[in-house]
């Protein structure tokens, strides 16, 4: 079955991922407005009605704007780690509150969401695979480093929203503070040009087919600049660069069950409803 996707806004001042099979869709993260998510939405024909629930990766205020009002108005379960909504301070109805474990994996219809840890400077962040049938959607941004759950990741889908947050050059020529660029470089920060495209060119199956690039930097990247970089090395690849301003169009992505490389999920079939305090 085919899976639809699209970046509706992608950067330091909100991110927020569609991702659907026409009868049901998740978002992961909402860090845009209520409003925006919803014009956004109704530009590219999709409909609020479908998305059956929010994830969340971490706290940071460019990941969770948006979740309280879309919770509320759309009465949208939030599935969060403890750790992290003792962080995020969001106020969401204690019935919408629910909580998700790393390698655990969560049925949303026949959607099914798995979380695995990253590495980023925050409470309890994690990364995602989206899996419907046999296509697999990942959404690896914010992460410092390609640990070996990102490799596994990364390996596995046809479609992946990927980190390419700054270039090496550009940061450290900027203007920037040297405690601020030494934590957008470390191995808790972002995942730079180079380190995402090496992720690409030792990882990537033959099944990849979308390969949207994602959080980039205002002030140390450039759209044009990831574009050529990735577009060299594409092959039957197609290459996006998810914009900071506007949603991406909606990719339909369509492939063969890919053989997972290691056993980090665990199903869930009916998670509890259970509030986290």
């Amino acid at each position: 079955m085919a899976v639809y996707i699209t970046s509706l806004n992608s950067g330091s001042n909100g991110n927020c991922y569609y991702i659907g099979n026409g009868k049901e869709a998740v978002l992961i993260d909402a860090g845009i407005s209520c409003r925006e998510t919803e014009k956004r939405m109704r530009r590219l024909g999709l409909e609020m009605s479908v998305v059956k629930a929010i994830f969340v990766s971490h706290e940071h205020s460019d990941h969770i704007t948006g979740i309280s009002v879309l919770s509320k108005k759309y009465s949208l379960p939030v599935y969060i780690t403890p750790s992290t909504m003792r962080s995020s301070r969001i106020s969401v109805a204690p019935g919408l509150v629910l909580p998700f474990y790393a390698g655990s994996t969560i049925s949303i219809g026949s959607l099914q969401v798995t979380g695995f840890k990253k590495f980023h400077d925050a409470s309890d962040p994690h990364s995602f695979m989206v899996s419907d049938g046999g296509v697999n959607i990942g959404i690896i941004t914010d992460i410092g480093h390609a640990c070996k759950e990102v490799v596994n990741c990364f390996s596995q889908c046809h479609a992946v929203f990927l980190e390419s947050n700054y270039c090496d050059t550009m940061l450290a020529n900027s203007d920037y503070p040297f405690h601020l660029k030494r934590r957008i470089s470390s191995d808790h920060g972002h995942l730079s040009n180079a380190a995402a495209l090496e992720l690409f060119l030792k990882y990537r199956g033959q099944h990849l087919s979308h390969l949207i690039l994602s959080h980039l930097s205002k002030n140390n990247n450039k759209p044009e600049l990831v574009n050529e970089m990735f577009s060299a090395h594409a092959g039957s690849t197609k290459i996006i660069v998810a914009s900071r301003y506007e949603e991406t169009q909606v990719f339909c992505i369509e492939g063969m069950p890919v053989e997972k490389q290691t056993a980090f999920m665990r199903i869930i079939p009916k998670p509890e409803q259970l509030s986290l305090f």
